[in-house]
């Protein structure tokens, strides 16, 4: 009797191991951290402002190139993300013409809200701040072209997809406030007023 017992005990805990062990995996407990890599487009406004007294109109050119993001999740529905990516390198038209051009570094950081942090579809919001780095700025007649950093607000919208546990499929898009002091040959010529959209779309790893 006793050995009996013994083994209809053992042949149970043998049925029951494989179920505990897949209840272990669906319950994975994730790192707070996840990364994205993807493509980001900025739309920067359609009018950009007037400089030298309102006399000279300038746009701003759309550009596209990769970008990066880094997540720390608070809690399952709160996170903090950085984005950031390569220097964007726009053309600067005045009165319609070329005139030069310009790269800059535009790192968004965001508090973001997950509102379904576990379902396969995942929408978010975020809200955040965003300060811009021009660089390499030129103008075509070898003026010297001066563009003063830049910061402002950015709000997000986004949605990810979840492809299981750790990687994810998804696009946002952003909007920031980026203006901008010029000076020409060390003198103030304006402000202009980037505000761009960002379009992007990357694919993620939750450790």
């Amino acid at each position: 009797m006793p050995r009996r017992f013994s083994f209809s005990f053992t042949l149970a805990g043998l049925l029951v191991l494989p179920i505990t062990a897949v209840a272990d995996t669906g319950n994975e407990v994730l790192s707070p951290w996840q990364v994205r890599a993807g493509v980001s487009l900025i739309v920067p406004k359609s009018e950009n402002g007037a400089i030298f007294d309102h006399t000279a109109n300038v746009t701003i050119d759309h550009r596209a190139g990769p970008s990066f993001n880094i997540g720390y999740f608070i809690t399952p529905n709160w996170a903090i993300d950085l984005l950031g990516g390569l220097a964007f390198k726009h053309q600067i038209h005045v009165n319609g013409s070329h005139a030069g051009e310009t790269k800059h570094l535009p790192p968004i950081l965001s508090l973001q809200y997950h509102f379904r942090p576990e379902a396969r579809l995942r929408p978010f919001v975020g809200l955040g701040l965003n300060y811009t780095a021009f660089v390499d700025e030129k103008l075509d007649d070898g003026s010297k072209l001066k563009l003063r950093d830049s910061w402002g607000p950015a709000l997000q919208a986004g949605l990810d997809y979840a492809l299981d546990n750790h990687w994810t499929i998804g696009a946002d898009v952003r909007y920031a406030r980026i203006n901008t002091k010029v000076r020409i040959n060390g003198a103030d010529a304006g402000d202009v007023d980037v505000n761009p959209t960002v379009y992007s779309i990357n694919v993620g790893y939750r450790f």
